[in-house]
């Protein structure tokens, strides 16, 4: 029998979880493809969705890191450009069945293997999603939804409590719900992924407290989070506001109710259909909204849903969203009769139930969570845990376990005497202010669960007698014991599991707990996806509120030390916090004393002044007489009229560190320190209207002949070995230096956040976090020592990172590098655009897209078709302005680095100092691999090249452009510039920017001398320049940049900058260039987390650390 088929359908747990990576490192090449071939047929046949999935996830691991890396794998090859066309559109079965054709056509290539590997990998989840979606469409109280089919056959109907007038007044009656967060004491393993609850139900385990919250320093008290309000109104319509965030809207139709990109308020809108309202079926029917209300309510009628959270920082690690979403949909159920009481707590089969819509909600806004969620909606503290499926589940027959876990709330002996209590007052729970997207984190725990990965297994095992511990801490009502395991199952199973789920600053700020608080330190609580953001740490309850300021000075002082480093959204924050003990509760509030919150009247009354009053229902006129009453009552006036001014004119912006006006002087002094050029700012800025650069116009011409290179075209590192000799011979005679490119904030790393990547701490090395920039002197650090030579190190720059560069490296010491690091210093800067339609549709319509899911897809074409209109609004190709200074400016690509170099001094005072200096290795900041190896070095100094690029074969996540015979010139060619998509599948080789640079050659081809360094004339220097960029296309590109608001909130826009490459040096035609194939370790580029697991398996993480000695 197969030998996998074998692992995965035998009933016997020492098989069954066998390790894929043990068993596939027992074949040779060739057995390991006939037992994947073989396996492919396997997945296709069995019916069980476990066995389906495992058997993908092995499918692709095989490919992945195992065939891929085989010496028997040729490593270049070609991917068939239809099947790379279904893999974008999600037609991941028939790209499999294309690429096993083209297997059986070619034969096997390292090429080929990747986009195999891909195709599975995608399947797996795509089929993971679609099942959860089947049982969330099939749960028990879900499915009427998506039957009704028209407004006639809507079963809810509005509670008639809600319909009448008391008290002798015009106002309906309002319904108020008020929710707690959930807080997670166990973690464990994220075992609340769905999947791992479905597969998994004996592990998926965890205990989670409903807590209400306070800001520290700021709350007065400590209050039910989460708030939702409902009532009837006269008029045809859903009104809907989010005091939060600070927008409301008057929803008419249901093209607008199922739109979740195009405001503000979609978590609103999934909790209006996931609570059956208005059931998911009526999408696309064209039906009426107004006579769906009139069926709900009565003709002329519908309804206000309010929401409002206590200003609670986004990445909480609480599930606010959830939870809200939970809010949302209990009221609305209420509201139309499908809970037993209007008012008061829910019971069990009532809470389970909105578990169950808060799920499907998230699935129809295009987010999603895990099971244990919606523990807000529950009191207490909670036991929850995965069940098996049984006859009658959904789930029975297709997975072990159901989606909807079972909720036991502890209490009587199973707590403790006082446990509450000593968990509230010993708890310091806050938010970092970091950051960070957990969705790759979550890829990769169901990724490593299947393939039973032997360290993450045993890791799991552990999580669940972690569990068992923390519940008899609570049972005994041991805090320290409690305390001692959350810490532990930090620092053993979690970072076991995912080593990205620690931070650097979330090191820092245990390392300085532990030294300030000795002994009256208990432990640190792990919460969520990641750290850095929600956090908690147990501390002595004797001196409770001491140390909630001490952790919140730490906080602020960390976070300081590393803002230009890490991704910070908003300040540090400790919180009070109590456990809730009722769940999700309601109440009635009639006559009078049915007023919304005093916020959503400063919301409402700005945008009601702007419209004729007689347009305005009277009833909605009189309620703000009222409520001015109120607040004259309350004191209330003068904070409401200020609020009110401030959403009218938008005289304060919260996100503008002191307001626009500072932000624009900041700006100015940018462009003053940095050379701003107006006038071809301006003649940019028309092209770009007129469209003579564009994305369209990157492009080289169509008729454009774009060939693969010719094996005589490059070198083979692994036929290098001759030049060895020559290149160790200009190491220790001190003739070669290395340039390091750090001007950029690298956009994808962080997702437009602005964060230094080089000094981004992003990977434990030999025991402590390290940084690109200490990486790569590091390696340079080594191969001084190792040739007792000093190799001069140069770090190109921007206004961006210089400052911040200059003085980590002085507090840092130059990282231990005793030879000399010199900053060259950005003098090219560019202002950012409001990027144009015809940019934005071309980038989103006409090139190649990946697509998501259904469901997230509605939402990112929503979101897009948004992004363009705001273009349309603010003035396609004026300046983008409305962020931070910082952000309102880009480097103008990395050709500007050397030119750069050339002109603000650097290169001569080491010309001057190092005389013998003939070469320099220039690299990107985030090719961890590259390092001054002898061999590439000799064969650059003998081939006579003035530039030598390194390359390496192309696989099917290197995206953008290659090497290429151009009209049959051998050159680099950016994806930028490729005049049709499927040219770039046909290059075998991928640029890594990775340059071997003879410096007089180069001065040469600017016209100039080392002579003419040193006597630095701006001008002729300037000329130079201006001379070869001339030569050198300049590119439109789009890039992603965060405008953060709010307490943590982000919006992410599209900006236009413009962009002159290095590799286009290339194309010159009166300049040498020659390129070295070399292994994918050397070459690989880190651009996005999601790929550091991945690096790890590979061994490249290892590689890596080979390179380097660190202080």
């Amino acid at each position: 029998m197969n030998l996998f088929v074998h692992t995965i359908t035998s009933t016997d747990p020492k098989v069954r979880n066998q390790s894929f990576y043990q068993l596939a490192g027992q074949l040779k090449s060739d057995e390991l493809l006939k037992a994947l071939l073989e396996l492919d047929t396997f997945r296709k046949e069995t019916l069980n969705l476990y066995d389906k999935v495992r058997a993908i996830l092995f499918l692709y691991a095989g490919f992945r890191f195992f065939l891929v890396k085989s010496q028997n794998t040729p490593v270049t090859g070609k991917i068939p450009y239809h099947g790379f066309e279904d893999l974008l559109a999600r037609r991941f079965e028939h790209a499999i069945s294309v690429f096993l054709t083209e297997l059986k056509v070619s034969g096997p290539s390292a090429t080929l293997y990747s986009a195999l590997a891909e195709a599975y990998h995608n399947l797996s989840f795509q089929i993971l999603a679609d099942q959860v979606r089947k049982s969330v469409r099939a749960s028990k109280g879900n499915q009427w939804m998506f039957r009704v089919g028209h407004q006639e056959e809507h079963p809810v109907r509005i509670h008639p409590q809600l319909l009448i007038l008391k008290d002798n007044t015009i106002f309906y009656p309002i319904l108020h719900e008020n929710t707690s967060v959930r807080m997670d004491l166990t973690h464990s393993g994220w075992s609340d992924i769905f999947f791992l609850g479905m597969d998994y139900p004996e592990g998926a385990r965890v205990i989670n407290l409903s807590i209400d919250l306070g800001v520290f320093g700021r709350d007065k008290e400590i209050r039910p989070p989460l708030h939702s309000y409902l009532r009837v109104i006269p008029e045809p319509v859903i009104r809907v506001t989010s005091i939060d965030l600070n927008t409301t809207k008057d929803i008419t139709d249901l093209a607008d109710l199922f739109n979740f990109g195009n405001d503000y308020l979609s978590l609103i809108k999934a909790g209006i259909i996931a609570s059956g309202f208005i059931p998911p079926s009526f999408e696309g029917t064209n039906q009426s909204l107004p006579g769906i209300l009139a069926q709900i309510i009565a003709p002329g009628m519908g309804i206000e849903l309010v929401t409002r959270v206590n200003d609670i920082p986004k990445g909480s690690r609480f599930a606010v969203s959830t939870n809200l979403l939970g809010s949302i949909i209990s009221l609305l159920m209420r509201a139309t009769g499908q809970t037993q009481k209007l008012e008061g707590g829910l019971i069990e089969t009532e809470r389970r139930l909105v578990a169950s819509r808060a799920i499907l909600g998230e699935w129809i806004g295009g987010s999603g969570g895990g099971w244990q969620d919606s523990g807000g909606v529950w009191p207490g503290i909670k036991a929850i845990q995965g069940t098996f499926a049984q006859v009658g589940d959904p789930e029975y027959n297709i997975s072990k376990g159901t989606l909807l876990p079972r909720h036991q709330i502890l209490e009587g002996e199973q707590v403790g005497a006082q446990m509450a209590e000593k968990i509230m007052n010993s708890l310091v729970l806050m938010h970092g202010g970091m950051a960070s997207n957990v969705g790759p984190i979550l890829e990769m725990v169901t990724e490593k669960y299947l393939l039973r990965g032997e360290q993450e297994w045993h890791a799991r095992q552990q999580t669940n007698l972690i569990f068992d511990n923390i519940l008899a801490a609570i049972k005994d009502g041991d805090i320290k014991k409690l305390a001692t395991n959350t810490e532990n199952n930090f620092n053993g199973p979690i970072k076991a599991i995912i080593p990205w789920a620690t931070t650097y600053f979330t090191e820092q700020i245990i390392e300085k707990a532990k030294k300030q608080f000795g002994e009256n330190y208990y432990g640190f609580l792990m919460l969520g996806g990641m750290s850095g953001g929600g956090m908690g740490m147990f501390v002595n309850p004797d001196k409770y509120q001491d140390y909630k300021q001490a952790v919140l000075d730490i906080l602020q002082t960390t976070k300081n030390e590393l803002s230009d480093s890490l991704p910070f959204a908003m300040q540090p924050v400790v919180y009070n916090w109590s456990i809730n003990q009722h769940g999700t509760w309601s109440n009635l509030l009639h006559g009078y004393d049915a007023l919304m919150p005093e916020q959503y009247y400063a919301i409402h009354v700005s945008e009601m002044v702007r419209k004729e009053p007689a347009s305005i229902n009277y009833i909605r006129r009189a309620e703000v007489d009222r409520f001015t009453t109120y607040c004259e009552q309350n004191n209330l006036a003068y904070p409401l009229l200020r609020t009110i001014i401030s959403n009218l004119f938008k005289v304060s912006d919260p996100a503008s560190h002191g307001g626009r006006r500072a932000e624009d002087d900041k700006a100015d002094l940018i462009k003053k320190m940095n050379g701003f050029d107006h006038i071809q700012h301006e003649e940019i800025r028309e092209q770009l209207q007129k469209g003579q650069i564009s994305l369209l116009n990157n492009r080289l011409p169509i008729e454009t002949s774009i060939e693969d290179v010719l094996p005589t075209d490059v070198v083979n590192y692994e036929n290098l070995s001759p030049g060895k000799k020559r290149g160790e011979e200009a190491l220790r005679n001190g003739k070669v230096a290395v340039m390091s490119l750090a001007a950029g904030v690298g956009s994808r790393w962080t997702k437009g956040a602005g964060v230094i990547k080089a000094l981004n701490p992003f990977v434990v090395l030999q025991g402590s976090h390290r940084s690109f920039l200490e990486i790569h002197l590091a390696k340079t650090r080594k191969a001084a020592g190792q040739y007792h030579t000093t190799i001069p190190h140069i770090v190109a720059t921007s206004y961006l990172t210089h400052q911040a560069i200059r003085k980590k490296l002085h507090q840092a010491h130059n990282y231990g590098y005793s030879g000399k690091v010199l900053l060259s210093e950005g003098r090219s800067i560019g202002q950012r655009y409001i990027p144009t339609e015809r940019d934005l549709r071309f980038m989103w319509e006409e090139m190649p897209q990946e697509l998501l899911d259904d469901n997230k897809q509605k939402v990112l074409e929503a979101v897009r078709s948004s992004m363009i209109e705001w273009a349309k609004r603010k003035g396609e190709a004026t300046d983008y302005e409305d962020n931070i200074a910082a952000q309102r400016f880009s480097p103008l690509g990395h050709w500007y680095e050397i030119s750069n170099l050339l002109r603000n001094g650097t290169l001569a005072e080491l010309l001057k100092t190092d005389p013998q200096l003939k070469t320099i290795m220039l690299h990107n900041i985030d090719t961890l691999g590259a390092d001054v190896d002898l061999s590439i070095l000799g064969y650059h100094l003998e081939s006579g090249n003035a530039l030598t690029f390194e390359v390496i074969p192309r696989r099917i996540e290197d995206q953008g452009g290659g090497l290429a015979r151009v009209n049959g010139h051998v050159r680099l060619m950016e994806g930028l510039a490729q005049p049709r998509e499927e040219d770039e599948l046909g290059l075998s080789y991928y640029n890594t920017m990775t340059t071997w640079i003879q410096i007089d050659p180069l001065l040469k081809l600017f016209g100039l001398s080392r002579e003419d360094l040193q006597k630095a004339d701006e001008a002729v220097l300037a000329k130079a320049v201006r001379s070869i960029a001339k030569r050198m296309p300049t590119y439109v590109t789009i890039k992603d940049v965060k405008y953060r608001w709010g307490h943590g909130q982000e919006d992410i826009y599209p900006v236009a900058q413009i962009e002159k490459l290095w590799s286009d040096m290339s194309s010159l035609t009166n300049i040498q260039c020659g390129y070295v194939v070399v292994p994918r370790f050397r070459g690989q580029q880190m651009k996005d987390p999601a790929q550091l697991d991945s690096w790890v398996t590979d061994g490249g993480k290892d590689f890596v650390d080979s390179l380097c000695h660190f202080e």
